[in-house]
């Protein structure tokens, strides 16, 4: 499982439009290409408004929509894991206005979870910057009377089954650390696929599911609200913003160490050029003061991946992912 040491050592339902560029501001050229960008830029969110894809995805969009010279329309595409959305990019080989968030679940699991994936996660994209990581979280409804991970497994043992846990759909993340939680405790859950988050977490707060496996960055506020509780966090350290909560490792779960991923990819065949100005703007974005401090409260930490470790990243997960999945017998169901 992809932990922060691992990182370190690799070295919304409308569109929005955003504002166009500053004057003075210029256009990437070269000696043998157009000048770019020329069109707006189609910003592609393989996943539901409202997640942890579209928050970031909406947070460099608006930062961006000052600084490149065409609109940014970002467009929510959600289906299959993420996989729908990529699927878009993937077969928009050499289109240099069309981008996306790539993640853990459309570029690591789901191309060896699911059987007949439209796109080759490495060949058919060029892979620009990691963008952020953060934790999955264990929670549950703010009245449970549920305290602790162990309290939840013990539940789960006594009635084998009957415990439920959300996930914002399959062969996400947090779909996959609740299957390492039900593996490395040979304990039964009934995982409950969601078409995102939101109504994952409206489930859990109605009293439909047991638990959710839920992203930081989108749980953050309904945690400081009270309204879901936190109980364990799947990284090896804990998050800043939840100093009070365990890690699993901590909980007594060592197995239990996953991070969730997501970069900035385009379709392969861009323009080098092209790639190289994403690849500097982006980089520039993640160290940019405003950007830091969004992420900062959700608790995303800002990746410091280009290019070429962003796609060696991508490259380690697969097979790692590939593995859990044969193990644990996981299908997408």
């Amino acid at each position: 499982m992809l932990s922060r040491r691992h990182l370190l050592l690799a070295g919304t339902a409308a569109a929005a439009a955003c504002p166009t560029l500053a004057a003075g501001q210029t256009s990437t050229t070269s000696a043998n290409t157009a000048p770019w960008p020329t069109k707006p830029i189609r910003w592609i969110v393989n996943f539901p408004p409202a997640g942890a894809a579209d928050i970031m995805s909406r947070a460099l969009a608006e930062y961006f929509g000052t600084k490149l010279g065409q609109p940014i329309v970002v467009e929510n595409k959600p289906g299959a894991g993420g996989m729908l959305g990529a699927d878009i990019v993937a077969k928009a080989r050499g289109e240099a206005h069309i981008v996306m968030i790539s993640s853990a679940a459309s570029h690591g699991i789901g191309p060896v979870l699911y059987k007949d994936v439209p796109y080759d996660p490495l060949a058919d994209f060029t892979h620009i910057h990691l963008v952020g990581t953060f934790p999955t979280v264990l929670a549950v409804n703010g009245t449970s009377p549920i305290g602790s991970a162990k309290e939840l497994i013990e539940m789960a043992r006594a009635k084998p089954g009957d415990v439920t846990y959300g996930s914002g759909g399959n062969g996400t993340m947090n779909h996959l650390v609740g299957q390492l939680l039900a593996l490395s405790t040979k304990t039964q859950f009934t995982h409950i696929p969601y078409r995102g988050s939101a109504p994952a977490m409206n489930d859990l707060m109605g009293g439909q599911i047991t638990a959710l496996m839920e992203s930081l960055p989108t749980a953050s506020g309904y945690f400081a609200s009270k309204r879901m509780k936190p109980l364990a966090v799947s990284e090896d350290q804990r998050a800043p913003t939840l100093p009070d909560v365990p890690t699993f490792r901590e909980a007594g779960f060592p197995e239990v160490v996953a991070t969730n991923w997501f970069g900035f990819s385009t379709p392969a065949g861009i323009p080098p050029e092209v790639a190289r100005r994403w690849e500097t703007e982006i980089a520039a974005a993640l160290q940019s003061a405003e950007i830091k401090e969004r992420f900062d409260k959700l608790g995303i930490r800002p990746g410091t991946l280009g290019s070429a470790g962003y796609t060696a990243l991508i490259a380690k997960e697969l097979p790692r992912w590939r593995e859990v999945i044969v193990a644990g017998n996981i299908r997408a169901d």
